[in-house]
């Protein structure tokens, strides 16, 4: 049987090698991400700040549900942003179907366990001591690394007179319903739960997830999150309409200036391209990414959403309005591209399938709501 040294095993050096630097809120490859707009999101925004800063308040794990589209990413990275300003941010770990390094729950608590230990040098390397200790705790039990990685070092640096207090306490999840497998969602839910809330450790934790099974089902009447959770839903009672409108008028004044043509948009449009985003900002975003392409015409991508747009009460469901843009953007980019010659017939939607799975890793269809910017790369590439 071979015998190995703790020494053998430089225990900070391992654990770097199982994080998810991707999965950080300020990561290379997050590279502009989705974030609110000053003066808007304005009220949950507070709310979320106000839980936040109630460090003596009963409910240390926030959830925020809302469907995809809703702004919830945005929101995250605003918080985080503003918390990193202020110091408190600990850790954060935004899910991603898309990215193998973040796609599942594997990565989750090396990369958190890095993050803390960033804050503290004491805290760092009684972290590093647990990996040399166990070099094989990676592979065991989301509970059991969660333990051993955030739960002991920290009650470590209690029992040398340490006031956990006075570090960065915030810690925020995005996309939970990104991660692989419904069962795995649940484990770390319940993992948080029994291994960072009933400890009593000093953190406030704020998940973002679409309502999905796992915390759909944690957060019901009976569910075991229920009654420690403090729960914001992102639905009618959060109006952005207002802020979808002060989103739109910015940035389409920006185009103004770029153009040099102050008038190339009317209020009015503004006021149907944010009635049809049935209350959904990543409508917004989509028309934006569309009409602010650089080789394009904004008055003509303009006026084509426009055409595109559904009349008030003729829309059925929330992403009705969506799915219509898509379409007719995958449309337009089908006929630019058959229009060129040199293409010599090649199927244009399986050229954009093939390029999208390499692109992206992603081996099914049901992300195009979660990833509309990656859907506007192939499809303006052609357009």
């Amino acid at each position: 049987m071979v015998r190995y040294h703790v020494f053998d095993f430089p225990g900070w050096k391992l654990l770097l090698e199982k994080t998810s630097p991707n999965a950080l809120h300020d990561s290379d490859a997050r590279y502009d991400p989705p974030k609110c707009d000053e003066d808007t999101r304005v009220e949950v925004t507070g709310e979320i700040m106000d839980w936040i800063k109630d460090r003596g308040g009963p409910q240390r794990l926030l959830c925020m549900t809302g469907a995809a589209g809703s702004g919830k990413s945005a929101l995250q990275q605003t918080t985080a942003e503003i918390c990193q300003e202020s110091g408190i941010l600990a850790c954060t770990f935004f899910f991603s179907a898309s990215d193998p390094t973040r796609n599942t729950v594997k990565q989750f608590i090396p990369t958190i366990a890095y993050q803390l230990g960033r804050t503290n040098d004491t805290l760092r390397r009684w972290i590093k001591a647990a990996v040399e200790n166990d070099p094989l705790i990676f592979s065991k039990s989301l509970r059991t690394q969660m333990s051993a990685l955030i739960v002991v070092p920290s009650q470590q640096c209690q029992g040398l007179g340490m006031n956990l207090t006075t570090l960065p306490y915030v810690i925020l999840i995005d996309g939970l319903d990104e991660c692989s497998g419904e069962d795995r969602q649940a484990e770390l839910l319940t993992a948080i739960k029994e291994c960072l809330l009933i400890t009593g450790l000093p953190f406030r934790i704020s998940i973002a997830s679409r309502p999905e099974w796992a915390i759909r089902t944690a957060l019901e009447p009976g569910g075991h999150l229920c009654k420690v959770a403090y729960h914001i839903q992102l639905s009618d009672q959060y109006d952005a309409s207002a802020d979808m409108c002060r989103y739109l008028q910015r940035r389409f004044e920006d185009i103004g200036l770029r153009i040099s043509d102050s008038h190339w948009f009317a209020q009015n449009d503004i006021d149907t391209l944010v009635g049809a985003a049935s209350g959904q900002f990543i409508y917004v975003a989509t028309v934006y990414k569309y009409v602010s392409e650089r080789r394009a015409s904004p008055a003509e991508r303009l006026k084509a959403v426009l055409t595109w747009t559904p009349h008030a009460g003729q829309i059925a469901r929330p992403f009705e309005t969506l799915d219509v843009l898509y379409t007719k953007i995958l449309s337009a980019a089908k006929k630019a591209y058959e229009a060129v010659d040199t293409h010599h017939g090649r199927d244009f939607l399986l050229l954009f399938r093939a390029h999208h799975i390499n692109h992206s890793g992603i081996k099914s269809n049901a992300t195009t709501y979660r990833h509309p910017a990656s859907f506007f790369f192939y499809a303006l590439a052609w357009s």
